[in-house]
């Protein structure tokens, strides 16, 4: 009940919501079923409380375990007493455990410890307790050449060994001074000596001499410092002065400035200085570095919620195309369920004349015999010249072609869970079939790639890894809930995060699945091996099943509450099936009449809510979009220009775009609003489509700035590119949403400057 109150206190939630949310974790309760169907319990606490409180609740048995080791490890030492008991029993933190134990801490051999086997402990007490003393004469009595103990001077600096070492483990000061850091400690980086010039030290030189307040450092500051430590570059300290410290503990051990009190003063500052001062200083990179962490991994969990719950395009007859120039563009051909029907390789980027022609020829004749419904083109190498030469077919109307994020396909194509798939084919045919499903269904492909290898965070190979895998993990298991799976369809690997399941149980299922033939109704889970009774209360709500034996069974009423919507239907007279359809119906419905012991009006809401749209994906409407046609490499840009571009990445320093270009321009944070914005992720999400400005562009160093205000500043920026455009404005690239993906090639009207054109000619007369 101590850690159920305290979580209470810290979230401000009731202790009743937290006893019973905590209880229902314990019993194998999972946040997505909480959340989702046990809303009278819990007070109808969302995701993130719920996850709160899990969390909190496993850092506080951390607490308790650590708690527990020191207690252990004092009484075998027959050091722990009634009062050291009570204060360990009372820490709230790791901190002040920690803090507690640091004077009976087995050491390595310190200075101090050196002087205490030499006997001089009484003499340290002498001086502490008797500061107006002259302390030479009771040092002379300590003097033992045997002992390392040769003269009186040696004797007052072991004295004062051991009163410097009580005055770093003691805990009241410990706490007083962490408190310093937090609050007034400086971060500083400096160049390593002699790394100056060297290459890859580049890429840190904004901090070869840089300073700023510990309490506000960004996380990627602290990240790319720490970054640039551990390759050898750089030099990071956090600092407090050494008067600021000395002048918080020197009251609490100065008693007088006689004779013995100024060796105790020494020892003081002595102290501060050599032990406690660094011990400070690795706590306080430790917890910017975790508060780092914690900042890095939230920004790449929320960009990677945004990649999850992108809109699909849904079940299309898919023509996908992985682009490339010297090997070619490798095809494949998707049915709606994204079964891999036809693979081949089109030289449409480079190669003869011929070539291109016959590549023409051949996309036309693969989406005239599997009545392609839309043609998806990863945006890595040669995307927009396969964009351009797709776009200038004369494809039906009806067909669009879309550019999609192709980030971590490789990755998936040489994986294990390819190879399973894909056994015949390789790696470049799986990464087209990837990127194909993946415009169908972006939940259901990315959940199959490691999502570090999506790369749509900060410095996410320097975070905590056990910490960010636990977090995409939950963002994956809240997504796939969510939107619910479909069971007769979905892969292993999806239903692995579906509330209850595991890997293990997926893999039943999908076997029984495949012996037994397509699920009926979610009932027929319960025949799945080893999926009990809890597992399948935890998932069944978010199973899918479309034309089930049961009306509801392809929607997210919880089968526990059939009953309930039958009785609501005889209520009002009418079937199931036709409550679903019918408006005039559930109107009738009278929820007060169905609150009893177990069921709420919050569960009763969500039902008849569900009843309205039973199974409706809660994912945004597809949209196309369209780059600028003419503007497809960095040297194509112009300062001033206006470009539609799509949010690939956001950061705590800005977000970056996506412009067509084969790099992504920055938008800084200072850039992304006429207002200021302290967050990114305030103003954009990753997906979004948005209208830039481009303000610089460095070919050198590849880099491309954007601006989103409304109004841009360009009088003082340059181009590091070369000489400015100087044809005139009609000629060069101009951005126009309007030109989309399907406006229509007729080879006969084209300019004679069109290659592609060209190509089909001489094809033609060879």
């Amino acid at each position: 009940m101590t850690h159920l109150e305290a979580i209470a206190r810290e979230t401000g939630i009731s202790l009743s919501s937290v006893t019973t949310t905590a209880k229902l974790l314990a019993e194998g309760g999972t946040v997505p079923f909480l959340s989702r169907y046990r809303k009278e319990q819990t007070g109808s606490l969302d995701e993130v409380q719920i996850t709160t409180i899990r969390d909190r609740m496993l850092q506080l048995a951390e607490l308790d375990s650590r708690r527990s080791a020191v207690l252990k490890s004092l009484e075998e030492r027959s050091l722990l007493t009634p009062e050291l008991k009570k204060k360990l029993e009372a820490a709230l933190t790791l901190a002040t455990v920690e803090d507690i134990f640091a004077p009976f801490r087995p050491k390595r051999q310190t200075r101090a410890t050196k002087a205490i086997e030499r006997g001089l402990t009484p003499l340290a007490d002498f001086i502490f307790e008797n500061q107006t003393a002259d302390p030479e004469e009771e040092a002379a009595k300590f003097l033992n050449p045997e002992m390392e103990v040769p003269s009186i001077v040696e004797a007052l600096a072991g004295a004062r060994d051991i009163i410097a070492e009580r005055v770093a483990d003691d805990a009241p000061l410990r706490g007083r001074v962490r408190k310093i850091y937090e609050e007034d400690a400086t971060v500083s980086s400096k160049i390593m000596y002699g790394k100056e010039e060297e290459g890859d030290a580049q890429k840190f030189r904004d901090y070869f001499e840089w300073s700023e307040p510990f309490s506000t450092i960004p996380s990627h500051r602290t990240l790319a410092i720490r970054r640039g430590e551990k390759e050898g570059f750089l030099l990071m300290r956090v600092e407090v002065p050494l008067e600021r410290v000395t002048a918080t503990a020197l009251p609490d051990w100065v008693k007088s400035n006689g004779p013995a009190g100024k060796h105790v003063a020494q020892a003081v500052e002595d102290g501060c200085k050599r032990l406690l001062m660094p011990s400070m200083e690795t706590e306080a990179r430790l917890m910017a570095k975790k508060r780092a962490d914690e900042t890095a991994i939230t920004v790449f969990a929320d960009n990677f919620r945004e990649l999850l719950l992108a809109s699909p395009l849904g079940e299309k007859r898919l023509l996908a195309i992985d682009p490339g120039f010297r090997t070619g563009c490798k095809t494949v051909v998707l049915d709606r369920s994204g079964k891999l029907l036809h693979h081949t390789v089109l030289h449409c980027t480079a190669g003869s004349d011929r070539q291109a022609y016959d590549a023409a020829v051949e996309v036309m004749a693969l989406i005239k015999k599997h009545d392609i419904e839309a043609i998806a083109i990863g945006n890595g190498s040669a995307s927009r010249e396969t964009e351009a030469f797709i776009k200038k077919l004369k494809l039906p109307s009806s067909i669009p072609v879309v550019m999609v994020n192709e980030s971590g396909a490789s990755i998936y194509s040489a994986s294990d869970v390819a190879r399973e798939e894909f056994p015949n084919e390789d790696v470049t045919v799986r990464g087209a079939v990837s990127i194909g499903r993946r415009l169908m269904d972006p939940l259901a492909e990315l959940v199959k790639i490691d999502a570090k290898a999506i790369g749509v965070g900060q410095y996410q190979h320097d975070v905590d890894q056990r910490a960010l895998k636990a977090s995409l993990d939950d963002t994956v298991v809240s997504c796939v809930n969510a939107v619910g799976v479909e069971i007769n369809t979905a892969s292993k690997q999806l239903l692995s995060y579906v509330s209850g399941l595991n890997a293990s149980l997926a893999e039943n299922i999908v076997a029984w699945r495949n012996e037994n033939g397509a699920f009926t109704s979610r009932e027929q889970l319960k025949k799945v091996p080893r999926l009990g009774e809890k597992a399948f209360e935890q998932a069944a709500g978010f199973l899918r099943l479309r034309g089930g034996a049961h009306p509801l069974d392809s929607s997210a009423v919880h089968p526990e509450r059939y009953p309930l919507v039958e009785k609501m239907a005889a209520d009002v007279g009418c079937k199931v099936e036709e409550l679903l359809g019918n408006e005039a119906a559930r109107k009738k419905i009278d929820l007060q009449k169905y609150v009893d012991d177990q069921v709420g009006l919050p569960t009763l809401k969500d039902i008849v809510a569900e009843l309205s749209k039973p199974g409706r994906d809660p994912r945004k409407q597809f949209e196309l979009f369209s780059f600028v046609e003419g503007v497809e490499k960095p040297s194509d840009l112009q300062i001033g220009m206006k470009l539609p571009g799509i949010v690939t990445n956001v950061t705590a320093f800005g977000a970056f775009v996506d412009v067509g270009v084969h790099q992504d321009g920055l938008v800084h944070v200072s850039q992304l609003s006429d207002h200021f914005v302290r967050d990114a992720s305030e103003v954009v999400k990753v997906g979004q489509k948005v209208q830039v400005t481009v303000v610089e562009v460095d070919l050198k160093r590849n880099r491309i700035a954007l601006s989103m205000k409304s109004k841009v500043d360009l009088d003082n920026r340059r181009s590091e590119a070369g000489d400015r455009d100087t044809r005139p404005s009609g000629n060069r690239p101009q951005a126009n949403r309007s030109q989309g993906h399907n406006a229509n090639f007729n080879p006969g009207a084209a300019q004679n400057n069109d290659w592609f054109s060209q190509a089909l000619q001489n094809a033609k007369k060879k």
